[in-house]
C-alpha cells in the first residue's frame, strides 16, 4: 500500500509497504540482476548502507539460475538471504535491452536466450508464472523424487 506524507510542486515524498518492510520514496534501488548485487556486497552489507528494497530481474533470473530452482529453494528472499523487500520486473526491459535476439507478436515476445540460444518466449501469463515462482516462499511446493 502506498501512502503519501507529502507534497511539494510535482515532489512528493511518500511510503509503501509490503510484507518485508516499508519503504520510504523516492528512493535507490540496489539491482540485483540475477539475485546479486554487483561488486561483491552481502546482504549483511546492505543493511549496513541502508538499503531498504532490491531490484531482481525476473528475465534473468528465469535464464539463470533458473525461476524453478529459486522456487524450489524456498523463494527469492530464502535464495538471496535478503529479507527486506524485493521488487521483480516484468522482464519487460529484455524487449529493449536484447532487440536483436527478439521477435514481438501481439502474444509476447520470442527471444534466443543471449546465453544459451533457446527459445523463450515471454508472454503475460509466463510473466506472472516466474514472478510467482521468484516470490513463492511460503506457496511452494517442494518436488520429492522417490
Amino acid at each position: 500500500m502506498f501512502q503519501l506524507i507529502c507534497k511539494d510542486g510535482h515532489a512528493r515524498r511518500g511510503a509503501f509497504t509490503t510484507p518485508h518492510g516499508t519503504v520510504q520514496t523516492p528512493v535507490f534501488m540496489n539491482v540485483g540482476t540475477q539475485a546479486a548485487i554487483k561488486g561483491a556486497l552481502s546482504a549483511e552489507d546492505l543493511e549496513t548502507i541502508g538499503c531498504q528494497v532490491e531490484l531482481s530481474n525476473t528475465y534473468h533470473l528465469h535464464v539463470r539460475p533458473g525461476d524453478e530452482l529459486i522456487r524450489d529453494l524456498g523463494g527469492l528472499h530464502k535464495f538471496m538471504t535478503w529479507e527486506k523487500p524485493i521488487l521483480t520486473d516484468s522482464g519487460g526491459f529484455q524487449i529493449f535491452s536484447l532487440a536483436q535476439l527478439r521477435k514481438i507478436t501481439e502474444e509476447g515476445v520470442a527471444f534466443n536466450c543471449h546465453v544459451d540460444g533457446r527459445h523463450i518466449f515471454m508472454g503475460p501469463i509466463l510473466a506472472r508464472i516466474l514472478r510467482w515462482r521468484l516470490t513463492s516462499a511460503s506457496r511452494s511446493r517442494r518436488r520429492t523424487t522417490t
